[in-house]
């Protein structure tokens, strides 16, 4: 089978001919396969994260499923208008590219009060004060950025990546987010509202993600699956308000993606039992990750395989660092081999690590992992 066949017949309930297998390496591996200092993939889009990524996924010839964040969607009603900021570089050096954002207005220089930090050998660092880096909050010296690639969006950027990944792997879109807050200072404003209030912020995130689906099912190419998932769902909000005000926009575009006969993909580091629970028993998702284990996560593979293995398909959850990043070939494949056996049965199990391994996660573990998948995780 193609690792696009293999994918397919696992996300339907179907027994495919071995294991799945796709390590989540969605950002510092591939920039570092491409030679380049990652300010070239970050700032430049020389090449865009996304190209990165599915030459690093065709590299290790593991099975894809790309999630949404890689491919730019252009809502026409959500783009902000451009009001003349423009990107400078206020600092730089051997190791990092620092810019900021700055525009006319009413005659006078307006600068941003924050600045992004692009690292020689790291992905960015975006709204850090000046002066935590010891720069002024109105620079001296500056100069424009130049020599940024122009990237397509929407559906022409959907379609340059499902040709270059091919049979590799599928592409999702993201449609709704599990996450509704990222900063404190949102969540506690959200807290203090009036029930009415947040039972209409409610609904107009049930709207936008109606819109968003009609959108993206106009387009002339479609994604393989969407995306209704979010990185820290439990960590930035409680169960509660997870329910309130992310789940029923959420459950929304799960139910319209089923209508459509359109696979759909929760991605969500973190403490995420529970998120099985309410997606397998309450949804008709299909397929969550990363099932991470503690103290990053407090998932067990085997107890949410026997609950919900015949409901939902299972992506996960190889330790990054214990495992990946710091064991050896032989802490891979053992580790490889309890997930197979805690979770292979009947198929709908996707072998995975947790979320995003690491820059220098020794590429022999990686070829460990899958070579595993191929071989012990055979079904026929």
């Amino acid at each position: 089978m193609t690792s696009r066949e293999r994918l397919i017949r696992t996300l339907r309930g179907e027994v495919p001919d071995c294991m799945p297998v796709a390590p989540d390496f969605s950002n510092m591996i591939p920039a570092r396969l491409t030679g380049k200092p990652f300010w070239d993939i970050y700032l430049y889009q020389d090449p865009p994260i996304w190209e990165a990524y599915i030459r690093c996924a065709r590299h290790f010839d593991i099975d894809s499923l790309m999630d949404a964040y890689y491919i730019p969607m252009d809502y026409p009603w959500e783009t902000r208008p451009d009001e003349g900021w423009r990107d400078q570089i206020v600092y730089k050096d051997a190791q990092r590219i620092v810019t900021q954002m700055t525009r006319r207005e009413n005659g006078k220089t307006e600068w941003a009060s924050t600045v992004n930090v692009y690292p020689r050998d790291n992905p960015p660092t975006f709204a850090v004060p000046p002066a935590k880096l010891g720069l002024p909050a109105v620079p001296k010296r500056w100069e424009a950025v130049e020599g940024v690639k122009p990237q397509p969006a929407g559906s022409a950027a959907l379609r340059r990546a499902k040709e270059l990944m091919g049979d590799q792997g599928l592409i999702g879109v993201y449609v709704a987010h599990s996450a509704a807050f990222f900063e404190p200072d949102n969540l506690l404003a959200y807290i203090q509202l009036e029930p009415e209030a947040q039972e209409r912020i409610a609904q107009e995130r049930i709207a936008t993600a109606e819109r968003r689906f009609r959108h993206i099912m106009a387009m002339d190419v479609k994604p393989d699956f969407l995306c209704v998932g979010g990185s820290g769902t439990l960590v930035f909000q409680t169960p509660q308000i997870f329910r309130q005000l992310a789940f029923p926009a959420v459950k929304r575009a799960i139910d319209l993606a089923c209508e459509a006969g359109m696979m759909t993909h929760v991605h969500s580091c973190g403490p995420e039992k529970e998120l099985v629970k309410v997606f397998a028993e309450e949804t008709g998702l299909t397929v969550i990750d990363p099932l991470e284990t503690p103290p990053m996560g407090d998932c067990n593979l085997a107890e949410l395989k026997r609950l919900y293995g015949r409901t939902i398909t299972l992506k996960g959850n190889l330790h990054t660092t214990e495992v990946m990043l710091r064991g050896s070939v032989a802490d891979v494949i053992a580790a490889s081999k309890r997930a197979i056996d805690d979770a292979a049965e009947d198929g709908r199990f996707i072998l995975a690590t947790g979320d995003q391994c690491g820059r220098d996660t020794p590429d022999d573990n990686i070829r460990a992992m899958i070579e595993t998948a191929r071989t012990y995780g055979r079904y026929a």
